[in-house]
């Protein structure tokens, strides 16, 4: 239950904010664009602006419970990966007292290529050339990319941006899209082969190249250790 506290300007409402991350291939060639859905504001404060999909906390949900809700209400959208990222409860961050949970959620490209909900006021949007956003989103975003691009070194963040089965040339994109830069191939192979987190399979990519073999995550090999937190859930 969310205990609502009373002060001198009345009460302090909580509320949850999603930024949620996929990727989008581009024509020329170049490594993908990270790309994320805003939701223009239809009311004040902020009215016309593009906001951080999410919305008011139910005093009967949980917080991870609103964050998939407010996503779904907003942008039919269930993410692959959803973790909480930060609390933001500036006092100037809104005309009224506002604390939101902000999280991060993760799509697959497919799942991005599926059209929004027939509304103009959902889009998606390159991370890197933003409109101006509603409130501190633009903090918020900022605060989240830092830590994708951080995290995706040391864990299995990339497995919610993957298919179940993908290449060793997919799961390098990914990380050049992340990290805005070219890796070498022959490095970055040694490297993932070593960390103990794929695992190759008897499948191969037939195309107009040599065939190149696929591998899945081993999802017993976590290398963000949480301590005593629950792993984030996957709704794969």
């Amino acid at each position: 239950m969310v205990k609502v506290t009373k002060t001198d300007d009345g009460a302090i409402r909580v509320a949850v904010s999603t930024v949620i991350f996929s990727l989008r291939h581009r024509d020329d060639g170049a490594f993908p664009d990270v790309v994320m859905p805003l939701v223009r504001r239809t009311r004040d404060p902020h009215d016309g602006q593009w906001a951080l999909p999410g919305g008011w906390l139910r005093r009967s949900e949980g917080l991870e419970a609103a964050a998939s809700r407010t996503l779904g209400e907003t942008t039919a959208l269930a993410p692959r990966y959803l973790e909480q990222l930060y609390a933001f409860g500036d006092p100037d961050r809104s005309p009224s007292r506002v604390v939101s949970i902000a999280y991060w959620a993760l799509v697959r490209e497919e799942v991005a290529a599926t059209p929004l909900p027939a509304d103009e006021n959902v889009a998606w949007f390159d991370a890197a050339a933003l409109p101006p956003l509603a409130f501190d989103h633009a903090h918020i975003v900022d605060y989240a990319l830092w830590r994708l691009r951080n995290k995706v070194g040391y864990s299995r963040i990339a497995h919610g941006l993957l298919p179940d089965l993908f290449t060793l040339a997919d799961l390098r994109e990914v990380y050049e899209a992340i990290g805005g830069r070219r890796l070498d191939p022959a490095n970055f192979r040694r490297q993932v082969e070593g960390s103990g987190t794929l695992i190759p399979t008897d499948d191969f990519r037939t195309g107009s190249h040599r065939p190149a073999r696929l591998y899945r995550y081993n999802h017993d090999v976590e290398l963000a250790d949480r301590g005593p937190l629950p792993a984030p859930k996957d709704p794969s």
